[in-house]
């Protein structure tokens, strides 16, 4: 089976995460792929498999005999869709030998080559999309269909084919709502180094993400009628409008790239009585990641100071770590994948990702764990695509990876 016909059935399974939720899982529906990904991975031979009572699943494939003593390579991907949009009655469209230029995809949603310019490069390829209603679900289920067909790769080919050492599964819950890595067991996954694949194109190596954060203001005003309100009314909504005015305009997702950092005001609710606005803060650089805290810091002490105390709390809540610092003691994890893709005819990619995976805190756990390309773009909402190609590439990439651990030994 292809990697992206796995892809299609996992893709049906209803797997949302829930950003309020307070219990990992924090939706119980990521078991029913838990327990379906378990089934298969027997089915296929995989060892050990277990899903937990937090929805972590895990499986080995042992070494080819005479391989033991190679490096554990632990392979990680993530159960969950993201709450960004629709992920239930996902209904993938498979549009064959497409023809590179604008496709309508239904519900008034089209692919426009003038907005993704790399839809140009598929030309030919098998292109699975959405209907337009849901998004796809390829963030993350290609990123396990993946691992799943290289699994069934390895189990099923001569030892003395595609010789390699232990490989070690998982596929965790909530990575989208940022604690997917929380209570992965280290001793249980038993693999000294990592991989997630969870990124985009196929040519995707990363190693650098944000400093993350989410940070909310909660906004207490006093409410009375109007037309007697001089000097008594304090406006919730406004002093909210104030908050939001004194951070930098310029600073935001739609106005940085690259290495620049932001604040995204992502939800606000707002009366004169009660008013909220909810941020995430993101920077590369750990230095400039203290300073936007402190900033909002210094907000919170202004407005406070200006309208009573009490009338603004801030609360901010660490998610994840730049992972570099982790990764830069072990850049054979990155060189290793550089040449299975070059191999491949692929110039890798490693540019900093403008975001997080489960990677950033398992290298802070002392898992170092760079993240792979899944070969799928537009994650998070409808135009969400993949190719069947640009998955079996991954899956090559994969084994290209795994053989080339078995010809060293980084223990």
């Amino acid at each position: 089976m292809r990697a992206y016909e796995r892809l299609i059935e996992y893709s049906k399974i209803w797997t949302t995460s829930d950003e309020e939720g307070s219990t990992t899982p924090s939706t119980e529906r990521q078991f029913d792929l838990a327990r379906y990904l378990a089934e298969e991975m027997k089915a296929l031979g995989i060892s050990d498999v277990e899903v937990d009572e937090h929805c972590y699943v895990y499986g080995s494939i042992p070494a080819t005999p005479g391989y033991e003593d190679r490096t554990a390579i632990g392979l990680i991907a993530h159960l969950d869709t993201a709450p960004d949009y629709c992920g239930e009655n996902v209904k993938p469209q498979i549009h064959e030998n497409y023809d590179g230029g604008r496709l309508e995809i239904g519900n008034g949603k089209a692919l426009d080559p003038a907005v993704f310019p790399h839809l140009k490069g598929l030309k030919g390829h098998t292109l699975i999309t959405t209907d337009g209603t849901t998004l796809l679900g390829a963030d993350d289920k290609a990123g396990i269909a993946e691992i799943m067909t290289l699994a069934q790769t390895l189990l099923q080919s001569p030892g003395e084919e595609i010789p390699h050492g232990p490989v070690r599964i998982a596929f965790t819950p909530d990575e989208e709502i940022g604690s997917g890595a929380h209570l992965l067991d280290l001793e249980k996954l038993k693999a000294q180094y990592a991989y997630t694949i969870d990124g985009g194109a196929p040519e995707e190596i990363t190693y650098e993400t944000f400093n993350a954060a989410t940070a909310t203001f909660e906004i207490n005003g006093t409410n009375v009628h109007p037309g007697s309100a001089k000097g008594i009314m304090k406006n919730a909504a406004l002093i909210a409008c104030e908050i939001s005015a004194m951070l930098p305009s310029a600073e935001t997702p739609a106005n940085t790239q690259g290495y620049e950092g932001f604040f995204h005001l992502f939800e606000m609710e707002g009366s004169v009585e009660k008013a909220s606005l909810r941020y995430l803060i993101r920077d590369h650089s750990a230095e400039h990641f203290e300073i936007r805290q402190e900033m909002l810091r210094m907000i919170e002490k202004t407005v406070n100071e200006r309208y009573g105390d009490g009338t603004c709390t801030l609360t901010i809540r660490q998610q994840y770590r730049n992972m570099e610092e982790k990764i830069r003691p072990c850049m054979h994890l990155v060189d290793t994948a550089k040449d299975a893709m070059r191999e491949l005819g692929l110039e890798p990619d490693t540019s900093p990702v403008r975001g997080g995976t489960d990677g950033s805190e398992l290298s802070f756990r002392g898992l170092p764990c760079p993240n792979l390309g899944t070969g799928g773009y537009a994650f998070h909402g409808p135009m969400e695509h993949i190719t069947a190609e640009n998955m079996d590439t991954v899956v090559r990439i994969l084994l290209g990876i795994i053989r080339r651990y078995a010809g060293k030994n980084t223990n």
